[in-house]
């Protein structure tokens, strides 16, 4: 689909060449995209970087400046696939409220259609990149004659057949880019849009970093001088921890308009010559000596369909600071102890790893520093099993890059780790048959044994790796298990797995292995990789782009080998009435990630609590948390993407149709798309005014004037046991998608046209001078008369340029 989506945007500027602008320019012409520099065959130029509407053009005839009609000589045929011409923008704002870890997105946005005829009109296709876990909550769109809104509706809701299309232009292209198409666009006219999404913000180096897509092309800049180019961003931050926190870098020059406990409010706007060429982004930190928490709640709204309070428990790392007034820093230690940690010192937010013996003795070391600050960080010793898919379906790029990340991952051990990898298909090949210390030697062993031994063949089976995976781990008291497990493939007995590793759990504590898993692609079930990383109190992660895999799986492993504090225990959460906790089993504390849960609950917190866990040297740590109160925060909304992810892993895996009903009514409720639940774009004509909306299944009865199209499905599924079993590989979906042709592909099919193709035609001509004395009199004798009636010239400029 990607491919296809740019190879369509490509063959869209080519046809966009031919639009006359007049002498009333800022530019010559639109110019041409510089192509991205590609980094592999795969890799697709093209792909919006920024919220973009596309004139869909089937028949290239219609190609034209709306305001300033030109002599366009008559393309022959159709665009079959339809050419994509990026449209003018003219005008562009952005609405962003961050909370905690999420933030929510509104752009909205005002597109001419500048390229088609003021007589006639075109499908418009519009396309919206979404950041880190991108998930679209809802569109708007306003044209001279029409008005579209999107709306959520439970999977079995029965729909009047007559008022119902389903549209087979929509799609998340690569997972990260939603996609819908609006029919009928006057040439000339102006499409608004307004788009809403809620994404991520990730934790890097102690202090959360926003990233959106605002890269726009130079192709989308207006030609004309009379029209101005204006945008505008809103920024507004609730850190959720009423402290105060630190900005340290933006993209944009961004204002300050006010300041409270926790709270930032920043807004830029500028009449601009071109737009922005930068994605926007944004970075703070919550500045703290050691690892703080907190506990918010809020009383849940009238609208409510489940009727407890809502609540957010959150641990942040926080950070040593110590200061020395000499620039030499010396390090002692005492005699060797059976217990292992490490000194982590970041200076200029750059990490330099001293691992030492935390003992009774100290080893002596002299670190000169520019600065005085720097940051202590202790952190768990480990043992680590890579389990790693190479069936069939990893052939290629999936299995390239999953060594790549693999290589990097066992680089970043420590020599005092302990680590194996177990590769698996039908069977299993195992790099040793015990724990290996993770020196420089085994490394480089265990690196040419991955190049050399690491070949994609075979069916999928995880259960017998994750069962010797298992048996390897967890005999050491003082060092954190973590199994790590990669697939792209979906097997039968997934919930039997499920339930084996529930088994080997049922103990707690520090031995039991952290299962953490990593997805690829859209043929496994990525709900079953949630349920065993939530069972077995790790992490989880996924890509839908091979091209990602490297950077993924190494932001997973950072977050999972980095752990400062585990076995965490709340004792408030004992004295509640019921809870229902997201995620249910509590994950360890990291210190390249903050802790939070989410949940619903009948009781009554105390005013302050404690929160405990152990340390890396395996002494208990404890410390104090506040509730609060909050009226300002929408937690519902905040946490509704993990619940229901969460809450669909569980579904799947009890088979239990309550709980899918109330995944629905959670999606619909909060906006956010789910497995059970669909987006349908509902269509009224101007003039005749629909109902206000509340179910699409309410509106049925009484739409006057409004049609209804059916989008597909925004889930990822629950995976392909068929596609697994065939060895399809990641991304093989996207290749059953059209090609796109060349511009004019289809020729009309009637007599006359077969004719001129024959005979008026520039090649035609210069034939003429093959041929004798006689018939060239003759051949420009007709030609002459043709020219009469400036066929010559059509025919000679379309020659020019197909020929």
């Amino acid at each position: 689909m990607a491919e296809g989506f740019s190879r369509a945007v490509e063959c869209g500027l080519k046809l966009s060449s031919r639009i006359y602008y007049g002498k009333d320019r800022s530019v010559v012409a639109p110019p041409r995209p510089a192509v991205m520099e590609k980094s592999s065959p795969e890799t697709v130029a093209y792909l919006p970087t920024a919220p973009m509407v596309y004139a869909v053009i089937t028949e290239p005839e219609i190609v034209d400046n709306p305001d300033l009609p030109s002599y366009q000589p008559y393309v022959h045929g159709k665009c079959e696939p339809p050419a994509l011409i990026p449209l003018h923008m003219h005008g562009i704002a952005m609405e962003v409220d961050c909370y905690l870890d999420t933030a929510f997105v509104t752009v909205s946005g005002t597109w001419r259609v500048h390229c088609v005829s003021a007589s006639r009109s075109c499908d418009c296709r519009i396309a919206i990149p979404m950041g880190e876990e991108g998930s679209v909550l809802g569109v708007e769109i306003e044209s001279t004659t029409r008005s579209y809104y999107t709306q959520l509706t439970t999977v079995g809701d029965t729909v009047d057949t007559e008022k119902v299309d389903n549209d087979k232009d929509d799609c998340l292209l690569k997972r990260r880019i939603f996609t819908l198409k609006v029919s009928k666009v006057d040439g000339g006219s102006n499409l608004s849009v307004k788009a809403r999404w809620s994404q991520k913000l990730l934790y890097q180096n102690g202090r959360f970093c926003l990233s959106i897509p605002f890269s726009f092309p130079a192709h989308v800049v207006p030609a004309a001088k009379k029209f101005s180019k204006r945008e505008k961003i809103s920024l507004n931050l609730n850190s959720g921890v009423g402290s105060e926190f630190l900005c340290d870098a933006s993209s944009h020059p961004l204002k300050e308009l006010r300041r409270q406990a926790g709270q930032l409010g920043f807004f830029y706007e500028a009449e601009v010559l071109t737009w922005s060429i930068n994605d926007f982004t944004f970075s703070y930190s919550v500045a703290s000596r050691d690892i703080f928490g907190g506990l918010l709640l809020q009383s849940p709204s009238l609208h409510d369909f489940d009727q407890r309070a809502v609540f957010c428990f959150y641990l942040f790392p926080g950070k040593k600071f110590m200061t020395s007034l000499a620039t030499y820093l010396m390090v002692s230690g005492f005699d060797l102890c059976p217990y292992t940690c490490y000194l982590v010192v970041l200076a200029y937010s750059a990490p330099v790893l001293i691992y030492s013996s935390l003992c009774l003795r100290f080893t002596f070391l002299m670190f000169l520093m520019r600065y005085d600050m720097f940051i202590l960080i202790l952190v768990f010793r480990k043992e680590v099993v890579f389990i790693v898919d190479i069936s069939a379906s990893m052939l290629g790029v999936p299995l390239e890059n999953s060594k790549n990340a693999l290589l990097d991952a066992l680089s970043n051990l420590n020599p005092v780790d302990y680590f194996n990898i177990i590769a698996f298909n039908g069977d299993t090949l195992s790099y040793s048959s015990s724990m290996e210390l993770a020196t420089e030697e085994a490394i480089e062993k265990a690196t040419r044994w991955i190049t050399t031994s690491l070949t994609a063949s075979g069916n999928t089976n995880i259960l017998l790796p994750l069962n010797q995976a298992m048996e390897m781990v967890g005999k050491a008291g003082d060092l954190i298990p973590l199994i790590f497990l990669i697939t792209d493939g979906t097997v039968e007995d997934e919930r039997e797995i499920c339930n084996f590793v529930k088994g080997r759990h049922n103990n707690g504590g520090l031995s039991c292995p952290r299962i953490c898993t990593f997805g690829v692609g859209s043929y496994c079930n990525h709900y079953f990789l949630q349920m065993l990383a939530q069972i077995g109190r790790g992490y989880y992660a996924a890509t839908y782009d091979v091209e990602s895999i490297n950077s993924q799986m190494g932001r997973l492993f950072r977050n999972a080998s980095s752990v400062i504090l585990a076995n965490i225990t709340i004792d408030a959460f004992k004295h509640l009435d019921s809870l229902e906790l997201y995620p249910s089993h509590l994950p360890d504390l990291s210190s390249e990630s903050p802790l939070i849960l989410s949940g619903r609950f009948h009781g009554t917190f105390p005013d302050s609590f404690i929160a405990s866990g152990t340390l890396a040297d395996l002494k208990n740590f404890v410390v104090d948390i506040k509730v609060q109160k909050l009226k300002d925060m929408p937690l519902d909304r905040i946490f509704a993407r993990r619940q229901i992810d969460m809450l669909t892993s569980h579904a799947w895996f009890t088979e239990s149709k309550q709980l899918e009903e109330k995944v629905s009514k959670m999606s619909i409720q909060t906006g956010f798309p789910s497995e059970y639940t669909r987006m349908m774009l509902v269509q009224t004509c101007k003039g005749k005014q629909g109902p206000e909306s509340v179910l699409v299944k309410k509106k049925m009865a009484d739409m006057n004037g409004q049609r209804i199209i059916s989008l597909r499905t925004l889930g990822v599924g629950f995976g392909s046991l068929t596609a697994t079993v065939e060895n399809l590989p990641p991304g093989a979906e996207e290749e059953k998608s059209p090609q796109s042709a060349p511009l004019v592909v289809k020729a009309a099919s009637d007599c006359c046209s077969r004719l001129l193709d024959c005979c008026c035609c520039m090649c035609f001509i210069r034939a003429c001078s093959r041929l004798n004395d006689q018939c060239a009199v003759a051949f420009t004798q007709l030609c002459a008369a043709l020219a009469c009636f400036e066929c010559l010239n059509c025919c000679c400029e379309l020659c020019a340029e197909y020929c």
